[in-house]
């Protein structure tokens, strides 16, 4: 075993007056990293400042939104509290496992949901499907969002909704703009509120009337489910439930600014990973079963229809102790959850924009631009009334979302465990074929069997079960094909300086740079590529942008274009 220290790349030389500009040069916004929040690349070690206590909360604040209240009662509402029940739980917990290997490993290699995407099994453009599943994820969850605080804000000050759409939207854009100091700050600021707010309903309600707590247990629904279980109920209302799980991805863009985990901090960032990553549907569950009981305790004053919307329950659950005060306390807390969940949705639907965009145009002005696209198409949804239909909207969406995680899963779990895939995840382009059949195919045929099952293909209970069937050929389908190409369209090339036998030494600067021929910008080496077009290194994005180059790097023999100076490693 040797040892010896990774040599920095040597700085810039000193450029000439007359020298030419660079070979590209982003746009204003495009090239703020403080605005920009490394949305299409590696998040650096030097730009990880945050303690994973901070990255953690940052996180977890969040998961504040209320569309867990609505969701959960509707699942109760439609198919009673036993059914109601079970499938919240049994969601969360395929939610959990699945979310546990994708956290450690955007924590861990500094990458968001895309680019892990990427390397996990679907290929360069292959994940570019998924990111217009994750998009919708961001929409669809924000039209939901911004559909809650616009009802609250209609009960308050009786604001028509449709201007109320518009407010919710507008109001989250300066926030957003910013990037993840700003949302860490409204995070941090807003959470006592929030927690107060939370909580307050269920003390309340404890004191007041606990016998409602009982009560509830034996809800039959108000669709004439019955209070018993039913296995159409379950496997419909675990459905509506698991359209939650693309949520993961936006726990994943905050945790991807994790800082390095060293033996010193080992025992926090782990603890970290896991309440921010997969621990959120912990606290998920809770509020969709704590939504429900708010709302089968204010059904008979509200009427069913007030009684889905979150506002209603909390005016009631609040009455008791606050009288007259109930309206503005429980618009208070409803707005603030929703602008907490709606920065979150904004910022993680703009990353998902840009890597969709660059990937297809060549051209990246900037992720703030397309906050604005993510927000247009929010707003379409909130005016065309989505709440109305929010069982099936979600019921549909889930069959989707699980194939897709499930299929990462599998390859994070599965395929690098048995050597089917590279132990490390390989994100640039430059190493990448354009499709990889494992995780690429395994979603695709995974989602379109469930979808026809969804639509009543196969008969009632493949319909109920339609997200399981989506889980299990994913998780299925995604080793066995890796099986069956031999891992063959993982990587086009060997990576000569990150690749699976790497360990760097003892001491190594984590933050050394090289300068990318490009864009003549210094990154990290995890974001460099060497590339023989350029004849020199090129960072990640610049090689995501060439529309010329035709993936020559790709072609080449194994062993060619090393042209970056190689790490000294240990090699165990």
């Amino acid at each position: 075993m040797t040892e010896t220290a990774l040599p920095t790349a040597d700085p810039a030389p000193p450029q000439p007056p007359n020298r030419q500009a660079p070979r590209r040069s982003y746009a204003k916004l495009a090239a703020d990293e403080s605005r920009e929040d490394f949305s299409l690349r590696y998040a650096p070690h030097s730009y990880r400042r945050w303690s994973p206590t901070m990255v953690a909360s940052t996180a977890l604040g969040g998961i504040a939104y209320l569309a867990d209240f609505a969701i959960g009662a509707s699942i109760v509402f439609t198919y009673g509290f036993t059914s109601g029940f079970a499938s919240i739980l049994c969601a969360a917990t395929i939610i959990f496992l699945t979310g546990i290997p994708i956290a450690r490993a955007c924590a861990t290699y500094g990458l968001d949901m895309d680019l892990i995407t990427r390397g996990a099994g679907f290929g360069y453009f292959g994940s570019t499907l998924t990111s217009l599943i994750y998009a919708s994820f961001t929409f669809i969850f924000f039209a939901l969002e911004g559909s809650i605080m616009a009802q609250a804000m209609h009960e308050v000050i009786g604001l028509p909704l449709p201007v109320g759409y518009l407010l919710t939207t507008l109001i989250v854009i300066p926030i957003v703009f910013r990037g993840m100091g700003a949302l860490a700050k409204v995070q941090a600021w807003t959470q006592p509120v929030w927690l107060i707010g939370l909580v307050l309903p269920f003390v309340i309600l404890a004191f007041h009337s606990p016998g409602s707590f009982g009560d509830f247990t034996h809800f039959g629904g108000t669709e004439g489910a019955g209070s018993g279980f039913s296995w159409l109920g379950f496997g419909l209302g675990t459905g509506v439930a698991l359209s939650l799980i693309a949520q993961i991805g936006e726990q994943a863009d905050y945790l991807r600014f994790m800082p390095a985990r060293t033996e010193q901090n080992r025992r926090r960032w782990n603890l970290a990973v896991l309440a921010a990553g997969p621990g959120w549907v912990i606290i998920g569950a809770a509020k969709q079963i704590g939504g429900a009981l708010l709302a089968f305790v204010a059904l008979e004053a509200v009427g069913t229809t007030h009684a889905l919307e979150p506002i209603a329950p909390q005016i009631e659950a609040l009455k008791p102790w606050l009288g007259s005060v109930a309206l503005p306390a429980a618009a208070l807390f409803v707005i603030v959850s929703q602008i907490k969940i709606n920065v979150t949705n904004a910022y993680s639907g703009s990353l998902s924009w840009s890597n969709f965009f660059s990937r297809v145009t060549h051209r990246h002005p900037g992720r703030v631009w397309y906050i604005f696209l993510n927000l247009a198409i929010a707003l379409t949804l909130m005016e065309m009334n989505m709440f109305a239909a929010l069982n099936k909207l979600l019921g549909f969406y889930s069959n989707v979302g699980i194939a897709w995680i499930a299929a990462v899963a599998a390859d994070l779990v599965i395929n690098k465990r048995v050597g089917w895939s590279p132990k490390y995840i390989e994100f640039k382009r430059a190493y990448l074929y354009a499709v990889n059949p494992a995780g690429f195919g395994s979603m695709v045929i995974a989602s379109t069997v469930s979808i026809l099952a969804f639509f009543g293909l196969f008969g009632e209970y493949a319909e109920a079960f339609s997200t399981f069937i989506a889980a299990g050929l994913a998780l299925t389908l995604c080793p066995l094909i890796a099986w069956a190409t031999k891992g063959k369209y993982y990587l086009a090339r060997p990576n000569p300086v990150n690749g699976p036998d790497v360990v760097l030494a003892d001491g190594v600067d984590l933050t050394a740079t090289h300068t990318c021929a490009v864009c003549e910008t210094a990154y990290e080496l995890p974001d460099i590529a060497d590339c023989p077009v350029q004849s020199g290194p090129i960072c990640s994005l610049c090689c995501s942008l060439d529309a010329t180059c035709g993936d020559a790097c790709t072609k080449l023999p194994s062993g060619e274009a090393v042209l970056l100076p190689l790490p000294t490693v240990r090699r165990d």
